[in-house]
């Protein structure tokens, strides 16, 4: 008992020591020519799993933390108030300091929770005998893949086609990739392979928890001043949030269920998910 408090002591202090090197390094972002995809959420979300969602929890709150030091004395976006309770008073008075506390810190913590229970959740769902419950999960991940790769194309091509050919292309390749996984994933189904399933899912809560839980915030929070400090008028601020979402939101959310599903198994080989 002890000398497993103290191994997930230490396991504790190393997704810690991560996350604080994730944030305050370009190792924390993965260029995708178009955008960078934060990973900094990632081991909070594979904290989560292997120590429970306590210690996730607190994870989730170093994450934030992180967060808030950033965009406090490094500002580099106008809109760094979101995530500064300091900067936020300024910009828009006390009630911001509440306001940012929320945004920075509040979804990062959930981000350290969900992912775990998500994870027991499918596991459950996937077991033998739930067929009908494994289609439609790998559905719903063959869905997001068509999504988030046909956005990505979209991006790379519209500057190099017509958009009517583009959109064609790039929803005709994501539509591919989409049949492709599911067929895959349908076939790790019927070979028990329910638990690398279960934590790409578990990848996909934590990440698509960060992105929802901000951007709404942010547009129920802040959005005559996240218009006035991205210089756009105020009823835009919604296409503005929805195209980080459709876009950056499911393009980080497949790169998390890639990295934790990978990342899962191979520590589950030397320590099993706290369950």
């Amino acid at each position: 008992m002890k000398n497993e408090e103290t191994y997930e002591l230490v396991l504790t202090a190393l997704f810690t020591a991560i996350i604080i090197i994730m944030a305050f390094t370009p190792l924390g972002y993965i260029p995708l020519v178009v955008i960078n995809a934060t990973i900094i959420h990632i081991p909070v979300i594979l904290g989560a799993l292997f120590l429970g969602p306590k210690k996730g929890a607190f994870l989730g709150f170093v994450f934030g933390f992180t967060s808030f030091i950033n965009n406090t004395f490094k500002a580099v976006t106008p809109s760094a108030f979101v995530f500064s309770p300091v900067l936020a008073a300024n910009v828009v008075g006390f009630s911001g300091i509440f306001k940012s506390l929320y945004i920075c810190f509040v979804p990062r913590i959930l981000v350290g929770v969900v992912p775990y229970f998500v994870y027991l959740g499918m596991r459950k769902l996937l077991k033998e005998g739930q067929k009908a419950w494994r289609a439609v999960v790998n559905l719903a991940a063959s869905v997001i893949l068509l999504v988030s790769l046909s956005a990505l194309l979209n991006r790379l091509l519209q500057d190099k086609m017509a958009e009517g050919t583009c959109r064609i292309v790039s929803v005709g390749v994501g539509v591919v990739v989409g049949v492709i996984l599911f067929v895959a994933l349908t076939v790790a189904g019927h070979r028990k392979a329910s638990t690398n399933i279960a934590l790409a899912y578990a990848g996909l809560a934590g990440a698509f928890t960060n992105t929802l839980l901000v951007m709404s915030g942010i547009f129920i929070l802040y959005k005559d001043a996240y218009a006035e400090a991205l210089g756009i008028a105020g009823e835009a601020v919604f296409d503005t949030i929805m195209g980080i979402i459709s876009f950056n939101g499911v393009v980080e959310a497949v790169v998390a269920a890639i990295i934790v599903g990978g990342v899962g198994l191979a520590l589950m080989k030397v320590k099993p998910m706290k369950a």
